[in-house]
């Protein structure tokens, strides 16, 4: 059969790669064309658009790229009407992927949706897009089910959490060769996790720095996101306790101590290895103050709002300062404060659902093809 699966973020990208594998598996004649990233395109298939091209944040960024928006648009529907799928697979990013929705509910396109939009967080209003064009939804966060079923009856799937399975098929690094092929140094180390965005890199790394000269001990890990180039970074790197890894996000946190972790799917992975983080995040004027004009989550981090109690430090917008990350970095990495936090990533594990989600999907998508 043929999938065509729309992914426009690098976390798409690599839920997309092992969903990938996971229908390979159930329908080994599989033709599958998609819109992704490096991870997706080393599984197979026909890589049309690359999420690089697609990554716009924040309210007032969009606008500034409206016209580049729209031609995508525009370019996929015209793709996948050539390629004629027996099923399209949204994977998060609602902005683009619901519009692409509802046009192909139109002309009959099989449409699923893995991993599901925010809407809990803002747009909640979007719950009638999707009983109208979404033919099978697949939600990741034990909170969703109730969310979609009884909120709203509209009947979903629970299927897990597929970062557990991304990263328990992660192979386990020998932590002295990995040093000593990245340049890194005996001291242990902070991982910083920036994002993948140039938009937010560039906001987020030089606050998230800031407080090197407070930890001497340590040395800091910048974890490059495979979508930008080291050249991107090297302004950043502006002593010999600031290091860099590229594409290696996984590697470095089996061996970091502690992480400062921008807002999104990273402060999930940073929990699920186990490593005491502060969150921090600081976006335009402009999109700070509609979003949180709109946004009426107690939480911003994945960590937080899974657990529904303030489980790792949020430092939003102008509490993300040298002074607040050195404070709660300070925090973190005491022996009596890990070991509570690390109990409550163990919590937060089990309300994850376990392993096994991109199969549990792969199997529910191509059982309703058949």
């Amino acid at each position: 059969m043929k999938y065509y699966i729309i992914a426009g973020e690098a976390s798409g990208d690599l839920h997309g790669a092992n969903l990938m594998k996971a229908l390979y598996k159930e329908d080994p004649a599989a033709d599958i064309r998609f819109w992704g990233g490096d991870l997706m395109q080393a599984v197979g298939g026909t890589l049309v658009k690359h999420y690089r091209d697609l990554a716009f944040m924040g309210f007032i960024e969009v606008l500034f790229h409206l016209k580049t928006i729209l031609n995508n648009i525009k370019m996929c529907k015209k793709d996948i009407a050539a390629f004629k799928p027996d099923a399209i697979i949204f994977i998060d990013y609602p902005g683009f992927n619901l519009r692409i929705a509802k046009w192909a509910k139109e002309l009959g396109f099989k449409t699923h949706y893995y991993i599901s939009p925010q809407i809990w967080a803002w747009k909640e209003s979007r719950i009638t897009d999707i009983k109208q064009d979404v033919d099978k939804m697949y939600v990741i966060l034990p909170f969703e089910k109730d969310f979609y079923e009884v909120k709203h009856h509209f009947p979903v799937e629970f299927v897990g959490h597929p970062l557990i399975d991304a990263i328990n098929n992660q192979p386990i690094i020998d932590a002295a060769a990995f040093r000593k092929e990245n340049q890194l140094n005996g001291k242990p180390i902070v991982a910083i996790l920036p994002g993948s965005r140039k938009q937010e890199i560039t906001k987020m790394l030089s606050v998230m720095l800031s407080v090197i000269d407070d930890f001497l001990d340590y040395q800091f890990v910048i974890a490059g996101a495979p979508s930008q180039e080291y050249s991107f970074y090297e302004g950043f790197i502006t002593n010999e306790n600031i290091k860099f890894v590229s594409n290696k996000t996984y590697d470095l946190l089996r061996i970091a101590s502690a992480a400062l972790v921008t807002s999104g799917t990273a402060t999930l992975e940073t929990a699920l290895f186990k490593v005491p983080e502060v969150v921090c995040y600081k976006g335009s004027w402009a999109s700070y103050q509609i979003a949180k004009r709109i946004i009426t989550l107690k939480y911003i981090s994945l960590v937080n709002l899974i657990m529904d109690e303030e489980v790792v430090t949020e430092l939003i917008q102008d509490d993300c300062t040298k002074k607040r990350i050195s404070e709660e970095l300070k925090k973190i990495i005491e022996p009596d404060y890990r070991k509570t936090l690390l109990g409550k990533y163990d919590v937060l594990e089990e309300k994850l659902g376990g392993i096994g989600a991109s199969q549990k999907t792969a199997k529910l998508i191509v059982a309703d093809l058949k």
